[in-house]
């Protein structure tokens, strides 16, 4: 919190002062263990009567809704708080008084973000908010790559310029860098060509190379890469994603390209937005489970209640509090905008890491043991988050819910997954007879050409992965409808996969 004094603001300085050097000083266990002793509820409510008491729209917020701070001194009343959009909340403020005394000039930055409806938001942070952020980035670089002993040359490949991740990541691995760790970073951002460059210019100079990116893109850029004879293994490559979930079909596809030598601890995701920066990130731990639950799709629908794998990641929850509410993700945290009980619109839920452990248990499966393998690191007693992402990405065929992650399976199968680049549109679309049908347009890879027999082998792929992940397509669909109707279509077809825009894999009419 800053005050004005003439004009200016004081007192920032001193708190970017005090939480680098925090954040400098800190070691990186002592920070994943401050939940076993500290009580993320009580930050919580902390955090609410701050905002409350400091932030002009959250005040008119909770005066709408007639609500007295001073009667919010539990859980279960922080519960009863009405909850946070970007409709109800974010957008009808002003940037200045989403933020501490009505005052954006508290903050140091503002990046943009598209999301998924296309329309700008801007968003207003300060360098405190990005160093509890960079414990993420920590986090996967000492478990996962050993970044402390290991010189390391962390490529950006998020596009740059005002839009969030790129500028995000950035930050965050410098910070991660100036704690010690042997980490430079450089920011092609999504120009591939100047990606090859400094990889092939500089790589030989580091002990690793990590590409960090939107998974579509670092996918692309591995598979052009090959085409120009590029070694991946030669610069002993990890890869961290972010923005969008995926299969272990996927995973592992990228891995083998690449050569890595054990998925769990070559690659990582974040679990980020816009709003708050990274929610939680895949460890070690969480990827060894999720690839478990991948090839025992019974004891997947178990865990989670549904028939696609989601995103699995462990969080801090005294960073970010999260709540589940009618199978939707509510967050709460300190940002230059803070958000209270911010709905994300994200499906999904929480696992604790006892109850996870004692599930897999008594399925048969114990990934610490299986991890110990492997080393001592990766093991962490975090909490776990699973993220389906947007309920409204799916598509309604016979009254089944369609995911995408159901046909991404399909694309992934051996042979397949060689014709095309992994992008997809899927949509339910009638015939001249008014008969719905499941209609997949599939972008296929450079230097392939379209065939019959492809489309065929397509169609008949993703309606086998379909049968075995969908237990309410193969119930609901009748049998003469399931196989779906395949068109492939030519790299970057502006129609279905236009080059430099944010890919959608529905669409609805």
């Amino acid at each position: 919190m800053f005050l004005s004094n003439n004009g200016k603001s004081v007192g920032k300085s001193q708190q970017a002062l005090q939480a680098f050097q925090e954040f400098l000083t800190t070691p990186l266990e002592t920070r994943l263990k401050r939940h076993q002793n500290t009580s993320p509820e009580a930050i919580a409510t902390a955090l609410f009567q701050e905002v409350a008491a400091n932030v002009p729209a959250y005040k008119a917020f909770l005066g709408t809704h007639k609500i007295n701070p001073a009667s919010i001194q539990t859980l279960a009343d922080y519960q009863t708080l009405p909850l946070q959009t970007k409709e109800n909340y974010l957008r009808q403020h002003s940037l200045a008084d989403l933020c501490r005394n009505g005052q954006l000039e508290t903050c140091d930055m503002i990046a943009v973000s598209s999301g998924s409806t296309g329309k700008p938001t801007f968003w207003a942070r300060f360098m405190a908010d990005e160093l509890q952020i960079a414990t993420r980035f920590e986090q996967i670089f000492y478990d996962s790559f050993f970044a402390d002993t290991r010189r390391t040359l962390a490529v950006v490949c998020f596009t740059l310029g005002t839009w969030v991740g790129g500028m995000y990541t950035t930050n965050c691995c410098r910070y991660v860098a100036q704690k010690g760790y042997q980490i430079t970073v450089v920011t092609p951002g999504n120009n591939k060509e100047e990606i090859f460059r400094v990889v092939q210019e500089l790589g030989e100079a580091f002990d690793q190379v990590v590409l960090l990116g939107y998974p579509p893109f670092i996918k692309d850029v591995i598979d052009t890469g090959i085409s120009r004879n590029i070694d991946w293994q030669q610069y002993q490559t990890k890869l961290v994603f972010a923005g969008e979930v995926f299969s272990e079909e996927w995973r592992s596809l990228v891995g083998e390209r690449i050569q890595v030598k054990n998925l769990c601890y070559d690659t990582a995701t974040l679990y980020g937005t816009a709003d708050a920066g990274v929610l939680g990130n895949e460890t070690p731990l969480s990827i060894c489970i999720r690839r478990f639950l991948a090839e025992h799709p019974a004891i997947a629908r178990e865990l989670f209640g549904e028939s696609r794998l989601p995103t699995l990641v462990q969080y801090d929850p005294c960073d970010r509090f999260f709540e589940v509410q009618d199978g939707t993700l509510l967050f709460s945290g300190n940002n230059g905008i803070p958000l209270i009980r911010y709905h994300i619109a994200d499906t999904g839920g929480l696992i604790p890491y006892n109850t996870m452990l004692d599930f897999l248990a008594a399925a048969g499966f114990n990934p610490v043991e299986t991890l110990q393998q492997y080393g001592v690191r990766g093991n962490c007693s975090l909490p776990f988050v699973y993220v389906f992402g947007r309920s409204d990405f799916t598509v309604s065929y016979f009254g089944a819910n369609i995911y995408p992650e159901n046909v991404t399976v399909g694309l992934e199968q051996p042979e397949i997954r060689e014709w095309i680049t992994g992008k997809f549109v899927l949509e339910v679309k009638e015939n001249a007879d008014r008969d719905r049908y499941l209609s997949v347009v599939v972008e296929l890879a450079p230097k392939i050409d379209d065939s019959e027999d492809k489309r065929q082998a397509i169609a008949t792929s993703i309606h086998t992965q379909l049968l075995r992940l969908n237990s309410e397509f193969a119930n609901y669909v009748p049998a003469e409808y399931q196989t779906p109707q395949v068109m492939l279509a030519a790299m970057g077809n502006p129609e279905y996969f236009p080059i430099g825009v944010k890919h959608r894999y529905t669409r609805k009419n």
